[in-house]
Order: structure tokens, then sequence, then C-alpha cells
């Protein structure tokens, strides 16, 4: 696994293979190990789910880093720099990347897939009801319109 980006981690995908006649069976994509030294150690790891065409966020939580991969259909990530400046970055099954949204960052995702797309989450503290550590904020200059057609 490497950074990509200030927001982003390239996962290792392997091939799975038959154990009989080893034909290519699947595949194997690498989200967490704690030797790599990239990300603390989750306290919480759970699935999301995003309905066709729906997004979720824009919010903050102020108190954990995130760690959004999408196992399951196709997302794209959009988060608000402190500058303004919005970042996009896609993640899919078929091209597993793990977005990172550091706290105090606002983000939100889309579905992009014709289908619900699932998303795994890691973050460094655990979520509880009631916890009130998101703030819903609202991207208001940003163009949401673009991701309608896909």
């Amino acid at each position: 696994m490497k950074k990509l980006t200030d927001y982003s981690i390239e996962l290792e995908n392997h091939p799975t293979k038959d154990i009989q006649d080893q034909h290519a069976n699947g595949s194997l994509s690498v989200i967490w190990r704690d030797w790599d030294a990239l990300i603390d150690d989750p306290k919480m790891v759970y699935v999301s789910s995003v309905n066709v065409s729906e997004r979720k966020g824009p919010h903050i939580h102020t108190q954990r880093n995130s760690y959004f991969t999408c196992i399951h259909g196709k997302v794209v990530f959009i988060i608000q720099e402190k500058s303004g400046n919005y970042i996009e970055i896609e993640s899919s099954a078929d091209n597993p990347v793990m977005v990172i949204v550091p706290k105090n960052m606002a983000s939100a995702h889309v579905n992009l897939s014709d289908d619900v797309s699932k998303v795994l989450t890691l973050a460094d503290i655990a979520w509880r009801p009631n916890d009130n550590e998101m703030t819903n904020i609202s991207f208001d200059d940003y163009n949401w319109n673009k991701w309608k057609s896909n």
C-alpha cells in the first residue's frame, strides 16, 4: 500500500487462484495491516450502504479520522479542504482506493453505480449513538448535478 495523495491510499490487490487448477477465481484487496503504519489502529470497522443516486453528507466529524473504501459498486468522495477547494476521489469494487478524511474536514460521498454501493469504513474513534461529534453542513458552491448522469 502506498499513499497517493493526502486523501487517498492505493490498495494492494492480489488475484486469488483455485486450489485445484490454479485458474483465477477472484481477488483480495488489502485494506489494513498493523505493520503498514499508514493509519492508526482502527477502533471501529463498519460497512454502510448508499442507495442509487443518493449521497451521504456533507458533514464534518469533529473527533475522528475516517478511512473509506468502496467494496461494492462505485462512489465518489468529495472532500472540502480548508481553502474551500474540493477534492474528488473515486473508489469502486473494481478500483479499490482508500479515501482518508481527517477529523474536522468536510466530506460527502455519492453513489455512481446503478445498484446500492457499499463502503467499508475504518475509524480511529468508535461511533456511539448521540455522541454529537458530527456537524451537518452544505457545499453551497458545489456542482452536485455533474454526478446525476453517472
